[in-house]
């Protein structure tokens, strides 16, 4: 799985003018699915994300977690972080996930994030969507539960 990770002061996701979600302060996770994916590897993602410590505590420093900062998170699925355009210019998606592979592992990952006793709102997942964010700092970190990166 992949995410890229966005520390946002507001954010938003719509699907055809309609709000799914939305939240305040706190974290935009775009979500990614690969085909080989597993639970573990959501669980990774999860518990990596609920306790990164990317707010700023008293003293400036990165410091402090969602958890900490009682921050909320909005979670958007992403198939096109796994598009690869090393040969060409057309991204190809064959490392992505199928939608019904993916939807299971992204509702498992919401699930989690839940669990962790994080407010999540998302997006709508195989929706054409539209995001709003106002990002914070810029503070925006790349996962991989392969730890590619």
């Amino acid at each position: 799985m992949r995410a890229v990770v966005q520390r946002v002061a507001r954010c938003r996701v719509t699907v055809a003018a309609e709000t799914t979600g939305e939240i305040g302060s706190g974290l935009l996770v775009l979500l990614g699915v690969a085909q080989n994916d597993t639970q573990a590897a959501a669980d990774y993602l999860a518990e990596k994300i609920v306790g990164l410590r990317i707010f700023e505590d008293a003293e400036g420093k990165m410091n402090r977690s969602l958890l900490n900062v009682a921050g909320e998170l909005l979670v958007v699925s992403q198939f096109t972080l796994y598009g690869d355009v090393r040969r060409g210019k057309r991204p190809s998606f064959d490392a992505a996930a199928n939608p019904e592979h993916a939807r299971k592992l992204y509702e498992y990952f919401v699930g989690r994030i839940r669990a962790a006793g994080v407010r999540c709102q998302t997006g709508r997942f195989q929706e054409m969507m539209q995001v709003e964010l106002i990002n914070d700092g810029p503070v925006t970190i790349l996962l991989d539960s392969e730890k590619v990166f």
